[in-house]
């Protein structure tokens, strides 16, 4: 290694140093109470956000995804990636139902409302032009769920940004897909003994779900127990291992030889069950 790559290793180094030392903590902003599309109001409303890079780059927005946390976005953020605070001042807000932007996890209100990707677009606008006082972005990008967002962004405020980079996303919830998320939704609930109310919606309510005693209720809503949320989020993972990687993926055992599983079960475990019990049970029925 010659004198020039070992300088070239150090200022890599104390780059990535200076950036881990100005990324700010996730921060709240108050929507106070947030008209949503369907006339409902959420009181009390917050948006969470968290920016990386000088306020005086170019912006960009990278919205959160399905289930996704701020910090999930961060892996594509840093120099010397394309997302990097040294070029662009990058903003990422948190979908509604996050549990970090206001979510059945942290609010009161009971049955929690709908919310569509209209309302969550319109609140990052406010975030982005009344509190953090943004004129124009270069671009908003995001991928599934964000990429949803992005292509809202686009049609909703078309002259505010330059770009819209939408990945591995559509502009709207396929029939197909939402028989899918119908699925997933249906095993969240099969756990308390509640159907689905239909797609996009929530739980039926028909007087017979149980108290938090577990005897029977008179309609009332209660939070699943441990042992629920366990067995639901390990079937969801399973469930969601269809869906998240292509026959090609399967029938190649790229489980094995890329992600370094032993078998299909050690996979199913590891990985889909691994990744959905770290999910929080009103995130996923919230975001379906």
């Amino acid at each position: 290694m010659t004198s020039e790559d070992i300088s070239s290793l150090l200022s890599l180094k104390d780059a990535l140093a200076d950036i881990s030392e100005s990324t700010p903590t996730v921060q709240k902003y108050s929507l106070g109470d947030w008209t949503l599309q369907s006339g409902q109001v959420l009181p009390d409303a917050e948006i969470a956000y968290k920016t990386h890079g000088s306020r005086d780059l170019p912006v960009i927005i990278y919205p959160t995804w399905y289930s996704g946390l701020i910090s999930d976005n961060e892996w594509l953020i840093g120099f010397p990636l394309t997302l990097s605070p040294q070029k662009y001042y990058i903003i990422i807000p948190a979908l509604f139902g996050n549990s970090e932007s206001t979510s059945p996890s942290n609010h009161p209100l009971r049955p929690f409302p709908a919310v569509t990707i209209y309302d969550n677009a319109r609140a990052q606008y406010q975030l982005v032009t009344k509190h953090l006082g943004i004129k124009h972005v270069r671009a908003v990008l995001g991928w599934s769920m964000g990429a949803a967002q992005t292509y809202q962004w686009a049609t909703q405020f078309p002259t505010f940004l330059d770009l819209a980079i939408p990945f591995c996303g559509a502009a709207r919830c396929a029939v197909h897909n939402q028989v899918f998320l119908e699925g997933q939704k249906s095993i969240l609930l099969a756990v308390k003994g509640q159907v689905s109310a239909g797609s996009c919606k929530g739980a039926e309510m028909n007087g017979m779900e149980p108290t938090s005693s577990g005897g029977p209720g008179d309609g009332e809503l209660r939070d699943w127990t441990s042992s629920e949320k366990d067995i639901a989020l390990r079937a969801f993972g399973r469930g969601y291992a269809g869906w998240g990687f292509s026959q090609a993926f399967y029938r190649e055992e790229l489980f094995k030889t890329a992600l370094g599983f032993k078998d299909l079960d050690d996979f199913l475990v590891g990985f889909w069950e691994k990744w959905a019990t770290n999910k929080g049970m009103s995130l996923l029925t919230c975001c379906v």
